[in-house]
C-alpha cells in the first residue's frame, strides 16, 4: 500500500506521520509538496498537523486553495482512505469535505498534552482494529480544536454514525458533544484533532494511534487483490 503525506509551507507533522507509516507499519510512503496535482498513484491520502500558510484568516483556510486540493477531493470521491489529522482536519472542514467548523479552544489557550478518547465507531476503514467503547490514549497539539456545527449537521452526524472519536472524561477544549474526529458519510475521510501519528509507539507514551494506521491497511488488503 502507498500513502502520500501532503506537505504545506507550514506543516511540522509530516515526518511524524511518514515515520508512522514507513518505520511502524512498513509501508510505502512519499512525501508530496502542496502544489501537486496527482495522486492517482497513492492509495491513501494523509494530511499532516501544522499551521498551513501560518494559519493567516483561519486555520486552514488558505491551504483548501492549493492546487494538491483538487486531486485530494478526487481522491476521497474515488472512495481512498483519506486523513487529516488537526491542520489537516481544519483543511478538510475548510475544503467541504467534511461537515463543520473549528472555533478558538475554549480556554483561548494552546493545548498540549495526552487525552482520553473513546472509540464510538469502530465499524469505519480507520476504526476496525479498535473494539467499539475503547477507551485511547492520543496527544492533542491545538490552539483551534473546538469543533462546531449547526443542529441539523449534528442530528446527521448522530444518524448516520460519523462520530469516531469522542473526548473521553474532560472535554479539552470545548468540541460540540465531545467530538475529537469525524468521518464523511460515505466512510473514507475522517478528521481527527488527536495525532494518532504521535502515539505509534509505548516509548513515545502510547501506540493506540498505531491501530488506526493498521486498520486503513487491512481494509485496503481485504478490498484489493495483491498478486506477487
Amino acid at each position: 500500500m502507498k500513502f502520500a503525506v501532503v506537505v504545506f509551507p507550514g506543516s511540522n507533522c509530516d515526518v511524524d506521520m511518514y515515520h508512522a507509516i514507513a518505520d511502524e507499519l512498513g509501508e510505502e510512503v512519499e512525501y508530496v509538496w502542496h502544489d501537486e496535482d496527482n495522486l492517482d498513484r497513492f492509495d491513501a491520502v494523509l494530511l499532516p498537523g501544522g499551521f498551513s500558510y501560518g494559519d493567516y484568516l483561519r486555520s486552514g483556510a488558505i491551504a483548501r486553495f492549493s492546487k494538491v486540493m483538487a486531486s485530494v477531493k478526487q481522491a476521497a470521491d474515488a472512495g481512498k482512505p483519506v486523513l487529516g489529522v488537526c491542520n489537516g482536519f481544519q483543511i478538510l472542514l475548510e475544503a467541504g469535505l467534511l461537515p463543520g467548523a473549528m472555533r478558538r479552544n475554549q480556554g483561548l489557550k494552546f493545548i498540549c498534552r495526552p487525552v482520553q478518547l473513546v472509540v464510538e465507531n469502530n465499524g469505519t476503514m480507520f476504526t476496525s482494529a479498535y473494539e467499539k467503547g475503547e477507551v485511547i490514549t492520543i496527544p492533542i497539539a491545538h490552539g483551534e480544536g473546538n469543533y462546531y456545527c449547526d443542529e441539523q449537521t449534528l442530528e446527521r452526524l448522530v444518524e448516520n454514525k460519523q462520530i469516531v472519536f469522542r473526548y473521553h472524561g474532560e472535554n479539552p477544549n470545548g468540541s460540540l458533544m465531545d467530538i475529537a474526529g469525524i468521518v464523511n458519510e460515505r466512510g473514507n475521510v475522517l478528521g481527527m484533532m488527536p495525532h494518532p501519528e504521535r502515539a505509534v509507539d509505548a516509548l513515545l507514551g502510547s501506540a493506540d494511534g498505531l491501530k488506526l494506521f493498521r486498520s486503513i491497511v487491512n481494509y485496503w488488503r481485504e478490498t484489493h487483490v495483491v498478486t506477487a
